[in-house]
């Protein structure tokens, strides 16, 4: 028992190293690839910088016409910086929501991949009945708590599964077929039982729960796959 917690435990702190790992990589390449964007994005006073040198080095633009030039320049400079740094802004943003997008997607990703091992686990596993209690006259089924009600056909089956399963037998579709049915086995047709199979794990609804529960042994049978002593039948 110690040895099965110390593993769920590493297992535990291995995905969480993965994930902070991850996320750390993702927030990394962001971070990189912001800091080139904006180190190449040019200077937003480049262009009024531009315009000053003009004034400087053309002491000869007197005239009412080339100093109005002028002004227009530095004007079309001032917007071009404004809209540069509007720019920057939005980049900035876009860069945040990409970061969270691409977490969130990796948290999904993971989440997934959990569930999906979890799955598999419970399919090695079976499913964990605590309880199964069969009421013939009441036609109704109590499986850890949970109710179902059952055709005459179904709760039958499902009776003789069970009586099956305390004697630790498996049935085959015939052997299923004749003990309901009280005829001989090699009277029975193997498909018969392979239906009222069928019938029982529709009946129960849940295709996880029914599948797990009723076991198929390959050229074998049928049989119920939870311990025999938490059978009752009233």
């Amino acid at each position: 028992m110690p040895d099965n917690s110390s593993f769920a435990t590493d297992a535990l702190k291995r995905s969480n190293r993965v994930v902070v790992i991850g996320i750390a990589a993702i927030v990394a390449i962001l971070l990189v690839a912001a800091v080139f964007l904006f180190l190449t994005l040019p200077d937003a006073n480049a262009f009024n910088a531009r315009v000053e040198q003009i004034f400087v080095e053309n002491d000869g633009l007197t005239s009412g016409a080339e100093i109005k030039l002028l002004e227009i320049l530095a004007q079309s400079g001032t917007a071009f910086a404004d809209t540069l740094t509007s720019y920057r802004m939005v980049i900035f943003v876009l860069l945040i929501f990409a970061t969270a997008l691409l977490v969130a997607a990796l948290l999904f990703l993971l989440t997934i991949l959990g569930l999906n091992r979890r799955m598999g686990e419970i399919e090695r596993a079976g499913i964990q009945v605590n309880s199964l209690l069969i009421s013939r006259e009441e036609r109704t089924v109590y499986l850890n708590n949970m109710e179902f009600s059952l055709t005459e056909a179904a709760i039958e089956t499902l009776s003789a599964l069970a009586e099956a399963r305390m004697d630790e037998d498996v049935l085959s579709g015939s052997q299923l077929e004749g003990l309901i049915s009280g005829r001989d086995p090699s009277e029975c047709d193997e498909a018969a039982g392979a239906t009222r199979i069928k019938r029982l794990r529709d009946a129960l609804g849940n295709q996880l729960m029914s599948e797990l529960l009723v076991k198929t042994i390959a050229r074998r049978g049928y049989m119920l796959s939870i311990d025999k002593d938490v059978i009752r039948m009233i």
